[in-house]
């Protein structure tokens, strides 16, 4: 009887081509650009973040220490539909068979609405709809070629980023932390943009968010479902 174990196949999988890689990271700084655009309408519309909730809950413990209630209530609700908005994500892409052309057709529906209905006060309830694609956008994209990369959190890619440039000085020759500059260059250009929208179109800023969001949408929907996977690293087991 032969007890020699046979080794196991080799199971090759095959590593991400440059046009994946493209417009992985092409979609990371265009959604990051998205982003900031709200971020920055938002802020100076609204006096809050629509997508940094650092700062809302830097903001949120500065109104509990001092007692204000109407903004404890407001900065709470934000932090809750911005949470409530990424698991909404994920399940638009579970459920839409791992694709993410629905999740942004999603998010632009939902920035259409908000555009339709904000009226002429600072902060319209509709605002909150706005929060929830904010966070539903989070889940378009889960790293690319496996570097993980954020879309509306740039502190940890800055932070990815940093310790990236305290390895190279160490000698690790790794130069895939250079990536996580996209998302923090994305959001700081697309803040930009929503500042000098808001300041010249006013209300109907809203508008070129919405815009964007549908044309990324269709973008999207034109991406070979056999790219998904690399390109936007959906569908990976996450623990």
């Amino acid at each position: 009887m032969d007890a020699t174990i046979k080794p196991r196949p080799t199971i090759h999988t095959p590593s991400p081509d440059r046009r994946q890689k493209a417009l992985g990271f092409g979609f990371v700084g265009l959604l990051s650009l998205l982003a900031g655009m709200t971020d920055a309408i938002g802020f100076l519309r609204a006096g809050d973040f629509f997508s940094f909730m650092s700062g809302n809950t830097t903001r949120l413990a500065i109104a509990i220490a001092e007692g204000h209630s109407e903004a404890i209530l407001r900065l709470a609700l934000i932090l809750g539909a911005f949470v409530v908005g990424n698991a909404s994500g994920v399940l638009v892409v579970r459920r839409s068979g791992i694709r993410q052309w629905p999740l942004l057709l999603a998010v632009g529906l939902i920035a259409t609405l908000c555009a339709a209905c904000a009226g002429p006060e600072p902060y319209p309830p509709i605002y909150l709809t706005l929060v929830l694609a904010m966070g539903m956008l989070n889940a378009a994209v889960e790293s690319v070629a496996g570097h993980p990369l954020g879309l509306t959190y740039v502190t940890g890619a800055l932070s990815r980023f940093g310790r990236g440039v305290g390895r190279f000085l160490c000698g690790e020759r790794h130069l895939g932390f250079g990536y996580q500059i996209l998302p923090w260059g994305g959001m700081l250009v697309g803040a930009i943009i929503g500042a000098l929208l808001l300041k010249h179109l006013g209300e109907d800023a809203l508008w070129c968010i919405s815009a964007l969001a549908l044309v990324l949408a269709a973008a999207s929907f034109t991406v070979p479902y056999h790219w998904v996977h690399e390109s936007f690293g959906l569908g990976r087991v996450i623990r």
